[in-house]
Formats: structure tokens, C-alpha cells, sequence
């Protein structure tokens, strides 16, 4: 299994490096060119909203994607360290905003990638998103 780790400042400039990083791991890792657009797109969506809710949060840690080489498949995983809300909780105006981008922006990222989980709590998120690979061409003797 072989793992990229990128870190960003929370920064929306840095967004297009991760999206351009994560297609060309995606594009040697066996993920069919087809799809490249869409691990571009899911990627960035994942970033921005990364990004986003450390900025709302003014955390000054950096955005983590890991881009994981398995066997059949291709992952990217992309963390925060932001304090999610627990769902049904009190707020005002600004925060059912919030949670309206938010549901959203993932709404926008299933909608890419048929194989996504995500997971958050107080000490930040996670959203997992995987492609099948084609197997390596093997050179021929």
C-alpha cells in the first residue's frame, strides 16, 4: 500500500494544488482517465469545505489528504480539525446556513463518488472517498 500525505494551510489558493496533486496520484495509481474529472471535482469539493470550516473556526492547523494506493482500489482521504456540531443541536441563523452549505457540499461529493464515507465528532472529519483501479499493464518480454 502506498500512502501521499499532503498538508495545506487552510487556505482556499491551496484548494487547486491538492485537486491537481490528488489527479495525478489518481491517474498512476490505475484510476481510469474517465473518472479523473470527477476525483478532481470530489477532491476539491472535500478540500473547500476542509478549508471553510477551519476558517469559520479560526484554526490555524493545516488540511490533511492522504492519497492511498491499495490493491483494486484508490482512496483519498481528506481531515479537519474543526469541532463538528451535534445534529439537532440549538443555533442560530448563521449556523443552520452553515449546516445547509455543509449538507450540500457533500451532497455535491456522493454525488461524484459512489463510494464515500464520512465521519465527524468534536475533534474534527473525515471524508473517505474511493475508485476502483484498473490492474497495472505488466511489461511484456
Amino acid at each position: 500500500m502506498a500512502t501521499v500525505e499532503l498538508r495545506f494551510s487552510a487556505l482556499p489558493e491551496h484548494v487547486r494544488t491538492a485537486r491537481l496533486v490528488a489527479a495525478a496520484v489518481a491517474r498512476r495509481a490505475g484510476v481510469d482517465e474517465a473518472v479523473l474529472d470527477e476525483v478532481r471535482l470530489a477532491v476539491g469539493e472535500a478540500c473547500s469545505r476542509a478549508v471553510g470550516l477551519h476558517r469559520h473556526v479560526g484554526i490555524t492547523a493545516p488540511v490533511t489528504v492522504a492519497l492511498i494506493e491499495e490493491e483494486k482500489q484508490f482512496s483519498i482521504e481528506v481531515g479537519d480539525e474543526a469541532p463538528h456540531a451535534v445534529m439537532g443541536a440549538a443555533g442560530g441563523p448563521a449556523a443552520e446556513a452553515e449546516a445547509e452549505e455543509d449538507e450540500m457540499g457533500l451532497a455535491v461529493i456522493s454525488g461524484l463518488v459512489d463510494d464515500v464515507e464520512v465521519t465527524a465528532d468534536e475533534d474534527g472529519g473525515l471524508i473517505r472517498m474511493t475508485w476502483p483501479t484498473a490492474p497495472a499493464d505488466l511489461p511484456t518480454s
